[in-house]
């Protein structure tokens, strides 16, 4: 069966998963925003696009049979803590009346902290994991999720039924160990948010040679996908290009000199051509090497 879903948050993962949910048929019963007018405003209006209720932490029916945390990560915990206190309030008060809590599950979806971040809910005997997409949401965009990596680290009744959700949403799962979860998460954040400080840095050099940062960007965006296209076919050896592959040390030097004015975009150029030389088929390696020194 389909577990019915709590959704504490109301950001943008927590906006793009719940309408995940929904379209992928799981029912959407509360919207757990934070007790302050800007929170309260998005809660509305995500519920209002997947049919459920906007509460509080403490006025959450918590009728759901999984709780999915996408808060910041700095509110995880806190956030676990006044839920699983509230869960206990109900517990006290159902109990004359005999009616079981229905929570038996909790998520979280941060890249970079383990499940115990909900221990407290754990110890309320609720099995938890961390479930973190490997993709980008942002604001004003709706990617697919066909095909998207979902690290899982956490109990294995929690971790088993995230499997049948991703499942659900078309992505695929795979365990991550606890003591790899940092550089799990490392990894991550250089595939998309430290790529783009590249790309901001490639549109500074693109200024060097006269180019506006929007041409810059038009102008890169063809080279870019052919090489994505390439990396994916073939790999990165056999797509690597340019004066490295060569070996060619004079042109080197002379990007390195044009660059001397942009010392933020020369510092990342030596940076990543020191990175070709470790792991790229490149020429005159001792020469480039020296000269990368200097």
């Amino acid at each position: 069966m389909k577990p019915t879903v709590a959704i504490v948050g109301a950001g943008s993962l927590a906006t793009f998963l719940a309408v995940a949910l929904k379209d992928a048929s799981f029912t959407i019963a509360e919207i757990i925003a934070r007790d302050s007018p800007r929170s309260r405003r998005r809660a509305l209006a995500l519920a209002a696009r997947v049919g459920a209720q906007t509460v509080t932490a403490h006025s959450a029916a918590l009728d759901a049979t999984l709780l999915w945390f996408c808060v910041p990560d700095r509110e995880i915990r806190g956030a676990a803590s006044a839920l699983a206190g509230h869960l206990s309030a109900r517990a006290g008060a159902q109990k004359k009346n005999r009616v079981p809590t229905k929570v038996r599950f909790a998520f979280h979806s941060s890249g970079a902290l383990l499940s115990r971040e909900l221990e407290p809910l754990r110890k309320a005997g609720i099995a938890v994991a961390s479930v973190h997409p490997l993709m980008t949401f942002v604001p004003g965009t709706r990617p697919s999720l066909t095909g998207v990596p979902f690290a899982m680290e956490g109990d294995r009744a929690a971790t088993q039924i995230a499997q049948r959700i991703v499942s659900k949403l078309g992505g695929e799962s795979f365990s991550i160990p606890a003591a790899r979860k940092a550089a799990y998460h490392a990894w991550a954040t250089m595939t998309s948010p430290l790529l783009l400080a590249f790309l901001v840095t490639l549109e500074e050099a693109a200024n060097a040679a006269g180019f506006t940062r929007k041409d810059a960007r038009r102008k890169s965006l063809p080279i870019m996908r052919q090489t994505l296209a390439n990396y994916s076919r073939l790999g990165p050896a056999s797509s690597f290009s340019g004066p490295l592959v060569r070996g060619d040390a004079e042109t080197v030097a002379k990007h390195l000199a044009a660059l001397k004015k942009r010392p933020g975009a020369r510092e990342v150029y030596v940076a990543l051509a020191r990175a070709a030389l470790r792991g790229l088929p490149v020429k005159n390696r001792e020469g480039l090497s020296r000269l990368l020194r200097g």
